[in-house]
C-alpha cells in the first residue's frame, strides 16, 4: 500500500498505560501502533490511512484505560500529525514475524513457510495460520489470543465451535485447520470485523467452513462442544448466563486483566459454577469453564 501521507494521532501517557493507549488507538481504527520513549512518560503513536476523528480516538483511549482499570489523567496528551512520503505500512510489516502459540503459527500473508510445513489437519504438524494486519489483539501477539490458542488446542476435539468477539477470526480459522469437518460460528458486534474475519478465512482456505454474523451470543444460538468469549471482563460478566447456555462442553472467557479475575468468578458463583481453571499470560488471564 503506497499513498503520500500518513496520518498520526500521538497520545502522551503515562507509562503504566502504554498498552491501554495501544488499545485504544487500534479500537479507533489505526492500522498499527509505535511506542517511542518520552521522558518520564511514553509516546504511542496510532498510525491512520485517513485523518480519524479525534474526538472518536479520545473516546477509544478514555474506554481503554476504563478497561485498564487506570485513571483518565493516564491520558497526558494527545494530537494529531502527518507523515508525509514515507510508505510507514510497508516498514511496519518488515517487523512483524510469525507468532508461535503451541502447534500454531500466527504468520502474516507474505511470511514464507517451508514446504510441508502445514500439513494435516487434525495432526500433530504446526497449523500456520495467515492473519492481515489492522485490528487490535489480532495477529496472535497479544495475550488474550494465545491464551484462546492454548484453550483450543488443550479442549478442541471435533464437534462444534463458537467463537463469540470474532475480530480477525483467528480462532475460527484455528479452529476450522484442526479439523475440516466441524461445524464452526463466529460472531461479533462489528460488522467491519466481519468482513475482515471473511477475508482472512478465505486466505487460509478455510471460507466455506465457517459460518460468520454480525452479532453475539443469545439465546438463538447454538450450542457448542467449545465456546471461546475474548471480550472484555464487563462484556464477559453481561454475556456469561448466555455464554453458558451455548455451551455443552467447555467455555473460555478471555481478555481479563488480573485486576478483574474477581468480577467475573463473582459471576460465575453466582450463576453456579464452580468448576473453572483460571490460566494466566502476563497481566492477562482466561477462565476455562
Amino acid at each position: 500500500m503506497n499513498q503520500s501521507v500518513w496520518h498520526a494521532a500521538e497520545a502522551i501517557i503515562s507509562r503504566e498505560a502504554s498498552e491501554a493507549a495501544e488499545y485504544g488507538l487500534m479500537e479507533a481504527g489505526a492500522l498499527g501502533t509505535e511506542t517511542k520513549d518520552s521522558d518520564p512518560n511514553v509516546a504511542v503513536l496510532g498510525y491512520f490511512e485517513t485523518s480519524p476523528d479525534m474526538a472518536i480516538v479520545r473516546a477509544a483511549l478514555e474506554d481503554a484505560l476504563r478497561i485498564y482499570n487506570l485513571a483518565p489523567s493516564s491520558l497526558i496528551h494527545l494530537r494529531l500529525s502527518e507523515l508525509a512520503d514515507r510508505d510507514w505500512l510497508a516498514e511496519w510489516k518488515k517487523d512483524w514475524q510469525p507468532v508461535e502459540v503451541g502447534r500454531f503459527i500466527i504468520a502474516p500473508p507474505w511470511f514464507v513457510s517451508k514446504p510441508g510445513a502445514d500439513r494435516g489437519r487434525g495432526s500433530d504438524t504446526n497449523i500456520i495460520i495467515r492473519i492481515e494486519p489492522g485490528m487490535a489483539f489480532g495477529t496472535g501477539t497479544h495475550e488474550t489470543t494465545r491464551l484462546c490458542l492454548k484453550g483450543i488446542e488443550k479442549h478442541f476435539r471435533r464437534g462444534s465451535f463458537l467463537d463469540v468477539g470474532t475480530g480477525t477470526g483467528i480462532l475460527a480459522i484455528a479452529a476450522a485447520k484442526m479439523f475440516p469437518d466441524v461445524r464452526i460460528e463466529a460472531c461479533d458486534t462489528d460488522a467491519e470485523a466481519i468482513e475482515i474475519a471473511k477475508e482472512n478465512a478465505r486466505l487460509n482456505g478455510v471460507g466455506d467452513q465457517i459460518t460468520f454474523r454480525v452479532g453475539t451470543v443469545d439465546e438463538q444460538t447454538l450450542s457448542a462442544d467449545l465456546v471461546c468469549a475474548n471480550l472484555t471482563a464487563p462484556v464477559i460478566v453481561d454475556l456469561l448466563s448466555s455464554l453458558l447456555g451455548a455451551t455443552c462442553g467447555h467455555l473460555v472467557l478471555s481478555g481479563i486483566l488480573d485486576s478483574q479475575i474477581d468480577l467475573v468468578q463473582s459471576r460465575l458463583l453466582e450463576l453456579g459454577v464452580r468448576d473453572f481453571r483460571v490460566d494466566q499470560d502476563g497481566e492477562w488471564v482466561a477462565l476455562v469453564v
